[in-house]
């Protein structure tokens, strides 16, 4: 996702700055053109060499290294840098950050940069909460840096609170949505759905499916990326939800999940349905455990609110609404009879007995059935099928928007 991207990151000295270096690999294993700036206490805690082998570039230290090349070296990578991200950040760089201190090689490099700034702070708790720092932190806000805020735990003073540099996941994934994708969504409100739903028969068992929600968080990942403002509304999933949502609700019922669905539709330019919700729950909840016996069990069933149904009834002119069909057989047919009955603009069929496709895994065979077109794409991971779906989306809206004028 980072071909031809040019990544700076900026190594203070804490203790955290191992995780940089695990950091940098998944840059270049995302194609990305790494550069490494440390600052002199950050070798204390890693090695130059240690980046410079794991991006095959030479890691700067000193700003008066007299082995450069003929540019003056911290203008050269201002200027190519497409994302400079500071990881971990301590307090005393950040100060200097935020009153424009350019007194080494890495706090030059970033004043002079004019692309996204991603900082993640990592330090005592003390240092972090205190209203100097906090200033900072506001101050370099204010000046258009991301700040990504430190995770709470056991801390390397074995101190407990909020000061640990935040996964690598975290940080890749903020790089990520500052520079992967044209924001072609920018502006725009999705709200989609994942997962599956549970409903009790008891305590301590419910009826459910086999859905991970790794495609729904794959479609609201992807609108994130594209700049899009992304709700969640998800079960009870394996799948980690993406980074940078607006908002994400998690939920357990068919029931709830319809409640936090439709209180939000009104608000939304697109809906994406893909979690595959229970068609029925039990009529009855046992308030006790249900007790084996010799006799059969039997359970009487009534059906949950169809919520994709009900999003078609409410759906405006302006919006789009885009449902899924997970189908066993007769796919295309079974497709398109949901895709009117429930006023949906858009279908994404899929079956559980094509290989490659269905729940858990990381690829899908999608169909994309509109009122007037069928696009069979071919076995795409989870990931590119999203953007897919999001290309036709913004296809659609186009489309609309040029029959409104």
């Amino acid at each position: 996702m980072l071909k031809g991207k040019v990544v700076v990151l900026g190594v203070t000295g804490g203790i955290a700055a191992y995780k940089t270096a695990d950091l940098a690999s998944r840059l270049v294993k995302q194609h990305a053109e790494v550069h490494v700036i440390m600052t002199k206490n950050a070798t204390e805690f890693i090695t130059p060499l240690t980046f410079e082998s794991l991006t095959g570039t030479k890691c700067i230290v000193d700003t008066f290294d007299r082995n450069f090349q003929w540019d003056i070296q911290h203008i050269s990578l201002a200027k190519k840098a497409d994302a400079f991200m500071v990881a971990p950040a301590t307090a005393n760089v950040i100060a200097k950050m935020a009153h424009g201190l350019a007194d080494d090689m890495l706090t030059t490099t970033i004043l002079a940069a004019k692309c996204p700034k991603i900082i993640a702070p990592a330090m005592n708790t003390a240092m972090f909460e205190n209203p100097i720092t906090q200033n900072n932190l506001e101050i370099l806000r204010q000046y258009g840096f991301t700040v990504i805020e430190p995770e709470a735990g056991i801390l390397a003073c074995r101190d407990t609170g909020k000061g640990r540099l935040p996964s690598t996941e975290l940080l890749l994934s903020s790089i990520l949505q500052a520079i992967a994708f044209e924001k072609d969504m920018a502006g725009l409100r999705v709200l989609v759905t994942a997962g599956p739903t549970q409903e009790a028969l008891d305590p301590v068992r419910y009826i459910t499916n086999l859905s991970s929600g790794k495609m729904g968080c794959a479609v609201a990942e992807a609108a994130v990326l594209r700049g899009a403002a992304v709700t969640l509304v998800s079960g009870p999933m394996t799948a980690e939800a993406p980074y940078g949502l607006q908002e994400h609700l998690s939920v357990r019922t068919a029931q709830e999940m319809y409640a936090a669905v439709i209180d939000r539709f009104a608000e939304q330019d697109i809906t994406v349905k893909a979690a595959a919700v229970a068609d029925y729950r039990p009529v009855h909840c046992a308030d006790e455990k249900i007790k084996k016996s010799d006799t059969d069990l039997s359970v009487s069933f009534t059906r949950n609110p169809d919520i994709l149904l009900e999003l078609g009834k409410r759906k405006r002119a302006d919006q789009l609404l885009c449902g899924f069909a997970m189908e066993t057989e007769n796919l295309l047919q079974n497709a398109a009879e949901k895709l009117k009955k429930k006023n949906a603009d858009l279908l994404v069929a899929n079956s559980l007995r094509q290989a490659g496709a269905g729940f858990q895994g990381d690829t899908n065979v999608i169909t994309l059935m509109t009122q007037t077109e069928t696009t069979e794409l071919p076995l795409l991971t989870k990931k590119e099928a999203a953007h897919r779906i999001l290309d036709k989306l913004l296809e659609m809206r186009a489309k609309q928007e040029t029959a409104s004028i």
